[in-house]
């Protein structure tokens, strides 16, 4: 074995590109687009080494355009699951003890793979099956994945070398050692780079993993796997698994063999999965990691010293880009008396603006939501605002899903702070105002704190320092990833570390080494250099 203390390269974020007209990048992403669009792909099951297809499938469609089918996917039954957590114990024993620099290697060159050959593929497949437009695909497949593996590489030997203090009698060191057992990834349908991240930063650390992706993810999904594959992930490892999702955690969770989850998706679906765990914890081997990032409903509020535009901008971008389904999507917005006249008719003009469509046409800044139980669910809220009295719809309130799940940008205006659409998460490009009197600042932030569950992402506009000092320290427990004078989604790994707590989560930032460290399980280990002979301590004599 080679011996080293050795150097990652250092971790850098990969750069956005534009997509501007004429450009080589709109060129290869456009021509990916219609290859993948006018072809079918098969996604089998993925256990050890083989690739499994049941018969038992469903079709993969595009949200803009549901009735076009871009391919199918295979369903598991309760045996392959077991069979998969089979192989990944049996994979273990050979990835637990593989030297980190090997892993390492693994993860770094499948981040070159994706900022190279896969990356019009990927960011195509993310228009495709998750419509979103070209940069929000960019931002997210290619960018912010690459993020992940090149500082989870770094984040690592971070790790590795921090170490116990030693003197001339004893040498004490520190190993971190991978979960006993098998982790399990659930993966959501919004963010291919987390769909990616949860299964690999966990086996970065020496951990084999069961896989569930989003049953509205697969179709992205399909390229991660064909990215892992080439870059040299061992089979058994990583094995993919799809199907009825109680089915898969509950055969999951009845092994004694699971050490942990790592999860994001509903607040729900987290809570029933840890009260699963702790009904079966006399069971397990070890106790399982639970690491969790759920829901969210995100804030901006406006001090009066605010910039409309500044405001305006981030309501725009926080609230609608990729059709605010975005856990961090800004979805409730505070607004003063004094501003509010600007910011309207502001508002009201940018949304009108915004061009609605499919991914393929460049010019759309709003496509289709994911599935048709998000647009009825969000057609039902739109529905009711219209009907009530506290709620008026200032822009925006149509939908239509005879062709694809379109909602257009929407904004609520409430009298009341405390009106159902200022307190639920809706997962679309919608979003509710309250207009506060200027002189109630401190009860407004008030209102932002208490009036959700959830504390994830939040945002404060405003030129007073002040005010802005106030906002921070009032709103220390309302939001894990809180933004000044900016727009609250928009995570960059290395920079902001991402999580919320309250129900949003377990707050173990992704995108940092603190979420790498759950997946270690630290081992001391003193070597005495001179061992005592003797019991008697001095003070006997």
């Amino acid at each position: 074995m080679l011996k080293g203390f050795f150097h990652v390269p250092k971790a850098v974020n990969e750069p956005v590109k534009g997509y501007a007209p004429n450009s080589p990048e709109k060129a290869a992403v456009q021509a990916a687009y219609t290859t993948m669009w006018n072809s079918q792909i098969d996604v089998p099951l993925y256990i050890g080494s083989e690739e499994i297809k049941t018969g038992n499938t469903r079709n993969i469609t595009a949200p803009h355009d549901h009735k076009h089918i871009v391919g199918k996917y295979h369903l598991a039954e309760k045996q392959h699951i077991e069979k998969a957590i089979a192989n990944a114990l049996e994979s273990r024993k050979a990835w637990a003890n593989m030297a980190w620099e090997q892993r390492a290697a693994i993860f770094l060159k499948a981040a070159e793979l994706i900022a190279g050959p896969y990356r019009a593929r990927i960011n195509a497949a993310t228009m495709i099956g998750q419509s979103k437009n070209i940069h929000q695909a960019e931002i997210d497949a290619s960018c912010e994945l690459i993020d992940f593996l090149r500082y989870n590489v770094e984040f690592m030997t971070q790790i590795y070398n921090d170490q116990p203090k030693s003197d001339s009698t004893v040498w004490n060191r520190l190993e971190y050692r991978p979960l006993e057992g098998f982790i399990y990834a659930i993966t959501p349908f919004n963010f291919t780079a987390i769909a990616a991240n949860l299964p690999a930063s966990a086996a970065m650390m020496g951990n084999v993993v069961v896989w569930k992706p989003s049953d509205s993810q697969v179709f992205s999904a399909k390229v991660i796997i064909d990215v892992f594959k080439e870059a040299g992930v061992p089979d058994g490892v990583i094995n993919v698994v799809f199907g009825d999702a109680l089915m898969i955690t509950d055969t999951v969770l009845a092994s004694r063999d699971f050490a942990g989850v790592h999860f994001t998706g509903s607040t729900h679906v987290f809570k029933d999965i840890w009260a699963k765990i702790g009904a079966n914890i006399h069971h397990y081997k070890t106790y399982p990691r639970i690491v969790g990032e759920t829901g969210g409903k995100d804030f901006i509020i406006a001090h009066p010293s605010a910039n409309v535009k500044q405001v305006v901008t981030g309501i725009t971008r926080g609230a609608f880009e990729f059709q605010g389904q975005k856990c961090s999507a800004a979805s409730r917005a505070y607004i003063p008396q004094s501003l509010w006249p600007a910011v309207k008719e502001q508002l009201i003009t940018d949304v009108k603006s915004m061009k609605m469509g499919s991914p393929e046409d460049f010019g759309n800044f709003i496509t289709a939501v994911i599935h048709e139980g998000s647009f009825d669910k969000l057609a039902s809220y739109i529905d009711q605002a219209k009907k009530d009295a506290d709620a008026e719809i200032i822009i925006g309130g149509n939908y239509d899903k005879s062709k694809g799940y379109f909602i257009e940008p929407t904004v609520i205006v409430t009298t009341n702070p405390k009106y159902t659409t200022m307190e639920t998460e809706l997962f679309g490009p919608v979003i509710t105002i309250y207009v506060y009197e200027d002189a109630k600042w401190e009860e407004a932030l008030e209102l932002v704190d208490t009036t959700s569950e959830y504390a994830l992402t939040g945002a404060v506009f405003s030129q007073d320092r002040y005010a802005i000092e106030v906002a921070t320290t009032k709103l220390q427990n309302a939001a894990g990833n809180f933004y000044i004078n900016d727009k609250p989604t928009g995570a960059v790994v290395g920079m902001q570390p991402f999580g919320g707590a309250r129900a949003s989560g377990t707050n173990d930032k992704a995108g940092s080494a603190l979420n790498l460290l759950r997946w270690a399980s630290p081992r001391t280990i003193k070597e005495t250099f001179v061992t005592p002979e003797d019991y008697r301590y001095p003070f006997l004599g």
